[in-house]
């Protein structure tokens, strides 16, 4: 509840900062609809403001992400989703400070980005550092990021079940009781303190819709289809760009913002339906007052200028601009089924709203959350039916076309694999050089079966390596092999490499996870370590070296392990001077 109502504040606060920095920077609360004109500052520009807007943003936030917080560059919600998957939680608390600067001035400067995906930045970020603050175990911490997430969506876009629901689904990616019950008490808080200071009325203003025959399914359905097509090619043109931005700038990343800007304002110049947010331009589509020409305009004019956002280093979501496609989307959608059946089809506005739904479930494949948050934007329950048709059969389709999200895509470019448990990708991060131990005397391939008995007779796992004359590794004999070829008279002869089993090996560039699958071929013993250059052996390693590595005792229990006087503790081996004092007799004894 805390968390929720930290987040609560947060929210309120980032919503009136921005529009201080539009009303700065445009000159009016919001520039979306009234770009056409000058800006009142400086009406001597005219629309020229639209160019050097940007400019002078990315000179502000620019240096103040890549000074204090970089992790607040971007959409913010893959940030969290990386901060739960590999560090239990934990976010630095002056993420929040940063990304609520850094976002409001990108936006306010024209960035065509949203407030939702810096708000859940911000709001996991005071739910980590409360957290932190208590010292909450790191199996809670990411509950409480949760919270913040949640918290942040629901007080952002006045939607207390949208935020939980997204919470679980995107952020935790799973669904728990406990879980779920704190981060609706977080989400309720929020919403509570955000309706206090705001009001309970939706973010959007929309005109009530309804279905008007069971002759509409079939083209929502179709709809939906379309939707999950828009949402991968908007994720592929988003992370396509930034590729782009990425190659071309060689300069200081803290000024990457500021010369982008110069092709933000020029998209501006040529579309000022793109500043910003943009939420009026989306009441204006879904109320059916743009042509067929103009929607698809505005659908490429926004894919295009959030990714270019997004490539030059601005701060912002993507869960507005995807609300924006998919409502353009669905509202041209609307327009050709009017043209074909006249009257006999839904509103205009009943496709636009169901389209909003179906890309963002085709680009963040959250249905649930798609389904719930425009729900409670309309309070029509009527819509209900074919929205949750279009969302899944969205969300069905952007899996048939790619396998990751908006979101995930850009963890996994960075090799983060969220569908591995916690700890496969600990073990990954971990060099295999954590668990090297030395590699025991190898054996010469050509050395006689009989001798190699000898030396397998002192190995303590029950296999010797194997080197060619130059030393490269041949493979590994063991103990039943050579007792099973001296049964038999025939193969007694033979020398050790006759018998050399290859075992999977790793190398010095492997990682205790590389190990772990090397040791499925194995049944006993251990691996070789080579050098991935010579394939000499230079280490060995062993399940119980990896357990030591995964699960280090703790400096305690090390020390008193060495204690002088203490007695042999379970499982330790006897000293050689134990062993011979117990098996060889004193002379003279019976």
């Amino acid at each position: 509840m805390m968390v929720g109502a930290g987040v609560g504040l947060a929210a309120v606060g980032f919503r009136w900062l921005i529009v201080l920095c539009t009303e700065v920077f445009c000159g009016r609360e919001d520039c979306s609809v009234a770009g056409h004109t000058a800006n009142p500052h400086v009406p001597a520009l005219g629309l020229w403001f639209l160019l050097l807007a940007p400019v002078a943003g990315g000179v502000l936030y620019g240096p103040l992400i890549n000074r204090f917080a970089r992790e607040a560059r971007g959409h913010g919600v893959p940030e969290v989703m990386y901060a739960v998957a590999e560090h239990d939680g934990r976010i630095a608390p002056r993420v929040s400070a940063v990304k609520s600067f850094a976002s409001a001035l990108c936006i306010g400067a024209g960035g065509s980005v949203g407030r939702e995906g810096p708000i859940v930045q911000i709001g996991s970020a005071l739910g980590s550092a409360l957290g932190q603050v208590a010292r909450v175990g790191a199996e809670r911490l990411p509950v409480l990021v949760a919270c913040g997430a949640g918290g942040g969506i629901a007080a952002t876009f006045n939607a207390p079940l949208a935020g939980v629901m997204f919470a679980c689904e995107v952020i935790l990616a799973s669904f728990t009781a406990e879980a779920f019950g704190v981060v609706v008490l977080a989400a309720v808080s929020a919403s509570v303190v955000g309706r206090a200071v705001l009001g309970s009325n939706p973010f959007l203003t929309l005109p009530p819709f309804a279905v008007r025959s069971a002759a509409d399914y079939p083209l929502f359905a179709l709809l939906g289809v379309f939707g999950g097509v828009t949402g991968v090619a908007f994720t592929r043109v988003l992370y396509a760009v930034e590729d782009g931005c990425d190659r071309v700038w060689r300069g200081p990343e803290w000024l990457r913002p500021a010369v982008g800007g110069l092709l933000l304002g020029a998209v501006l110049i040529a579309l000022p339906q793109m500043y910003g947010v943009g939420y009026p331009v989306l009441e204006r589509a879904v109320g059916g007052r743009y042509g067929l020409g103009l929607l698809a305009l505005l659908l490429v004019g926004k894919i295009v200028a959030t990714s270019l956002t997004i490539g030059i280093g601005g701060s912002g979501g993507v869960f507005a601009p995807s609300l924006f496609v998919g409502a353009v989307t669905g509202a041209a959608f609307g327009l050709v089924a009017h043209d074909a059946a006249g009257q006999l089809v839904a509103p205009v506005g009943a496709y636009a709203l169901v389209g909003m739904g179906a890309v963002f479930a085709g680009a963040a494949r959250a249905p649930i959350t798609a389904v719930l948050i425009l729900f409670e934007l309309t309070g029509e329950y009527t819509i209900i039916l074919p929205l949750m048709a279009a969302v899944v059969i969205a969300t069905l389709t952007s899996a048939l076309l790619s396998h990751e999200t908006i979101y995930t895509l850009k963890l996994t470019r960075r090799g983060v694999d969220l569908d591995a448990s916690h700890q496969s990708r600990r073990l990954r991060n971990q060099p295999i050089t954590a668990a090297l131990g030395p590699p025991p005397e190898a054996l010469p391939a050509a050395v006689p079966l009989r001798s190699a008995a000898v030396a397998l007779a002192r190995a303590p796992h029950g296999c010797l390596p194997l080197v060619d004359d130059a030393g490269r590794y041949q493979g590994v004999i063991t103990v039943k092999a050579v007792a099973d070829a001296l049964d038999v008279p025939s193969r007694a002869t033979r020398s050790a490499g006759h018998l050399a089993v290859q075992r999977p090996s790793v190398t010095t560039a492997s990682s205790l996870a590389d190990a772990l699958d090397a040791f499925e071929g194995a049944s006993s013993g251990g691996i070789v370590v080579l050098d991935p250059r010579q394939g000499h052996i230079v280490g060995w390693i062993t399940h119980q070296s990896i357990l030591a590595a995964m699960h280090p005792p703790p400096a305690s229990r090390q020390a008193a392990a060495t204690l002088p006087g203490d007695g042999p503790q379970v499982g330790d081996q006897p000293s050689p001077a134990r062993q011979a004092a117990v098996v060889v007799p004193e002379a003279g004894a019976d």
